[in-house]
């Protein structure tokens, strides 16, 4: 069956490996038939030539894994130990093993989620990062009447803003140094800001900190201290990026005097927040088709990931569909 791995920084190399089957799967996995992929900002450090630090990069070269480094996937159900998927099935979710670019993919059930058929399977991948946003939301105070700003408007804080906005926020600011003002109104940005987060914090006068702070962009450190910074007194700051570095510097002194909190954390209740994703795309049905704005065959998966470094004002999700 066919695969891809990176074999180089930037390059990836369709291969052929042996064909995953029913007899591989243990309790709670299912075999899915690859329909689709999501590029998830959190791929690039691995295509980059990065270590970082994603669940699946145990410290083995890129090269030696196959399937890595995607996690998002739609598959069909070929084959399951787990009560609640079924032969047949179209599911939505993780791929488990940050293997899910190849033909045939094991990963666990309690991941996976059925999505509307009435979906092609590069708009349906869309659910598994709207079930993270929706999760760290969940972990927020009510937005309703608030002002929240989301450091980063690629395809993660772009959701965030969507949901900030549906959720009744008073105020949505969003900041990057990419022009994404002709997607401002799509996604529910009041202000977009084109702009480092860095010169954005330095220029913010008190009424214009926020309430609510998402940091979006992962990957480096100074994001979060400009997160800090841009908080209202006894305001929330979320740190959602992929982290690289084990320790990062908080301003303890910033946080104290301005009664701040500070979260973070990986999503959980999986199976739960794919319904719940569902549920939402089914009462916003014009989101998930304005948010895939790319999709490549899986003859070019390479162009995908080209596309997803370079700094496109109206790239939005990209998807790799069988």
């Amino acid at each position: 069956m066919w695969s891809y791995r990176i074999v180089a920084p930037y390059q990836f190399e369709r291969t052929a490996i042996a064909e995953k089957t029913a007899e591989q799967l243990t309790d709670g996995q299912v075999l899915l038939r690859f329909l689709a992929a999501g590029v998830c900002g959190s791929d690039l450090p691995a295509f980059r030539g990065a270590k970082g630090r994603l669940p699946g990069d145990d410290g083995v070269s890129a090269a030696e894994k196959d399937g890595f480094p995607i996690h998002e996937v739609a598959g069909e159900v070929i084959a399951s130990r787990h009560p609640d998927h079924r032969p047949g099935d179209r599911v939505v979710g993780w791929a488990s093993g940050f293997d899910g670019l190849m033909e045939r993919v094991i990963s666990h059930g309690d991941g996976l989620a059925p999505y509307d058929p009435a979906l092609l399977p590069a708009q349906a991948v869309g659910l598994q990062p709207l079930a993270c946003v929706l999760y760290a939301c969940e972990q927020l105070p009510d937005l309703a009447g608030r002002h929240v700003a989301v450091i980063g408007q690629g395809s993660i804080g772009l959701l965030f803003s969507y949901l900030a906005k549906a959720a009744g926020a008073r105020r949505v600011t969003g900041v990057d140094p990419v022009d994404r003002r002709s997607l401002a109104t799509t996604f529910g940005v009041d202000d977009m800001v084109r702009a480092t987060s860095d010169r954005w914090v330095d220029q913010l006068s008190p009424s214009d900190r926020a309430d609510v702070v998402i940091e979006a962009v992962g990957h480096q450190v100074a994001t979060l201290g400009h997160a800090i910074a841009a908080a209202a007194p006894g305001g929330t700051v979320f740190y959602f990026g992929v982290a690289d570095d084990e320790a990062y510097p908080v301003n303890m002194r910033l946080m104290l005097r301005n009664n701040l909190t500070l979260k973070s954390g990986v999503t959980l209740d999986r199976r739960r927040m794919l319904e719940d994703a569902g549920k939402f795309a089914a009462d916003h049905p014009e989101l998930l088709g304005r948010y895939l704005t790319h999709t490549f065959g899986v003859h070019d998966v390479q162009g995908a990931f080209e596309l997803a470094c370079r700094p496109v004002a109206e790239r939005v999700k990209i998807a790799i569909a069988s």
